[in-house]
């Protein structure tokens, strides 16, 4: 899938909102927000992301315009770590995989980390795919299920 990366508007938000809110999608987040569908939290959640000067987040948008996910850097040097969203709509066509893709290439600080709940196959194929090493294993709890799971800690070397 051919896809864009550009800066956040704010009428990306309802998209993200929604994206946020696919049971599915939370549940193989797993690591959400206590209660996604909490627009206040929500809201000043996304202005802080907007805000931090220490963040990159941009829009990922298909070849037709639509709004098809997120993707962002945040953290201090030597300790940033990637993150994305793809509305569940766009799963399985690649929309991933060329937004983290796109977003490395603008992105030039090594290395730079992930972390994926451990079953989440598909999302632990793209940081593969992205060249994203396996460098641990931690447990947290996920609040998307409500208990401790498996969590995969990856590093893209520099």
């Amino acid at each position: 899938m051919d896809v864009t990366l550009r800066p956040v508007r704010d009428e990306d938000l309802e998209v993200f909102y929604a994206h946020t809110n696919e049971p599915e999608a939370v549940r193989m987040a797993a690591f959400t927000h206590e209660d996604p569908a909490d627009r206040a939290r929500f809201d000043a959640h996304w202005a802080r992301i907007r805000h931090d000067p220490g963040v990159l987040a941009l829009t990922v948008v298909g070849a037709d315009g639509e709004v098809v996910g997120h993707v962002g850097v945040f953290g201090p040097p030597g300790e940033r770590e990637v993150t994305y969203w793809i509305g569940r709509a766009h799963w399985g066509r690649g929309a991933a995989t060329a937004a983290l893709r796109a977003l490395l290439g603008a992105v030039p600080d090594r290395p730079l980390h992930a972390r994926a709940a451990a079953d989440n196959g598909a999302s632990l194929r793209v940081l593969d795919k992205c060249g994203f090493l396996v460098t641990g294993h931690e447990r947290g709890f996920a609040h998307a299920r409500g208990e401790e799971i498996d969590e995969v800690v990856l590093t893209l070397p520099g």
